[in-house]
């Protein structure tokens, strides 16, 4: 059975056709997250820092309304549009989760992002027992 998790009023609704979360049996699957206001939709042109530190926060927020949480995550995928931001995107991504607890991961250099960001980064969450 799929359950698609509809939106909190903090989150914007998407401008594609998507869902920010599919939840289907004991996996969450969280779409990717860009450095996107909260509550303008606009996607922020600070630092990598700044944009990093937003898109988790996004997650968070998307984890938080479906009932879970980064302890969670069993996979991230991060797409950067410059791997000179890897250190530190590394190093904001590994605050959220707890010391030698981290879930899989790919990291991928790409050209450019949907919305012009520098980041985004998607999640599977499992939910089981």
């Amino acid at each position: 059975m799929l359950q698609y998790i509809t939106l909190p009023d903090n989150i914007l609704p998407p401008v594609a056709p998507y869902s920010h979360a599919v939840k289907a049996g004991d996996f969450l699957f969280v779409t990717g997250q860009l450095p996107e206001n909260p509550e303008t939709g606009e996607i922020i042109k600070g630092t990598i820092a700044e944009q990093t530190q937003l898109v988790m926060e996004n997650l968070k927020r998307v984890l938080t309304h479906a009932g879970t949480d980064f302890d969670r995550v069993v996979m991230a995928r991060i797409f950067v549009t410059d791997f000179r931001y890897y250190q530190t995107v590394n190093e904001i991504y590994a605050s959220y989760f707890q010391p030698s607890k981290f879930p899989s991961r790919t990291t991928v250099g790409i050209i450019s992002l949907a919305g012009l960001g520098d980041i985004e980064i998607d999640l599977i969450v499992y939910c089981g027992e």
